[in-house]
């Protein structure tokens, strides 16, 4: 009786290793699709500001003499 068990509970230690470490993979995914998304983030703010900068400079350019303003 003890031959017939033994290849069922190696069968589902095998499959409970495979879930382990599914569910790890999971994780780790998860946790780098959060980075992505804030580096996402802080890249579309930063564009933003860029544009910003160079629409400033449309409207009103440096002056030539390269001093500042008043």
């Amino acid at each position: 009786m003890m031959d017939t068990m033994e290849p069922h509970a190696r069968a589902m230690a095998n499959a409970r290793e495979r879930i382990n470490r599914t569910e790890l993979a999971l994780e780790r995914t998860e946790e780098m699709v959060a980075e992505n998304i804030a580096l996402c983030s802080r890249l579309r703010a930063q564009r933003c500001l860029v544009e910003a900068a160079y629409r400033l400079v449309e409207i009103d350019p440096p002056s030539n003499e390269g001093g500042l303003k008043a």
